[in-house]
């Protein structure tokens, strides 16, 4: 990661868990700047994987890491950590791709608007260790249960993986760097 994380007050584990994931969040949005909705979509290497595609995965994941630790029911359609409609092999590419009328700016507003709600709700908890429950699914224990804590280091390992792809994807795309996309942002110059 190329930015400073910043410090949080003494004592303010969430609001360093959160400046954590939301460091991770921002390299995301980051990777598409400057670019078309084509360009975005575009697989630039063997993989199946496309900026647009992460940027959709990982908001919907956010989400349904969010209404598990709420205890809300149903994940949200596309959802690829654990939903329905993730499970049928027919429709698992759908939620690394936008379709229909899914639109860069449309997901990440939708993303933004998941993230304010997952900082409202980890303010809201009364402790970081409470839990919820896992879902039964395969890839989780029987019964599991984990702490709002372990979500947000979830979430920080989760974003953070797929902001290494965007980095690969970015560069294979037009060459930007992870430091050039952080400048860009901000109004500056890369070393150019």
């Amino acid at each position: 990661m190329v930015t400073h994380v910043p410090a949080a007050a003494p004592g303010d584990e969430r609001g360093a868990l959160l400046s954590f994931v939301e460091a991770q969040r921002g390299a995301i949005r980051r990777s598409v700047l400057g670019l078309t909705e084509e360009q975005a979509a575009s697989r630039p290497s063997a993989s199946e994987l496309s900026l647009s595609g992460l940027i959709k995965h990982v908001a919907k994941t956010e989400l349904n890491w969010l209404r598990m630790a709420q205890q809300k029911q149903g994940a949200p359609p596309g959802d690829s950590s654990g939903g329905e409609k993730a499970r049928n092999e027919e429709t698992w590419g759908d939620s690394f791709r936008l379709v229909g009328d899914e639109t860069i700016p449309g997901m990440l507003a939708f993303w933004d608007s998941v993230a304010r709600e997952t900082d409202e709700f980890i303010h809201s908890v009364p402790s970081l260790d409470d839990t919820f429950p896992l879902p039964d699914a395969p890839w989780f224990p029987k019964d599991g249960a984990v702490s709002m804590r372990w979500m947000l280091l979830h979430l920080v390992e989760e974003v953070g993986r797929h902001a290494g792809h965007a980095d690969i994807i970015r560069e294979s795309l037009d060459g930007k760097s992870a430091f050039e996309l952080v400048a860009m942002e901000s109004g500056r110059d890369w070393g150019r």
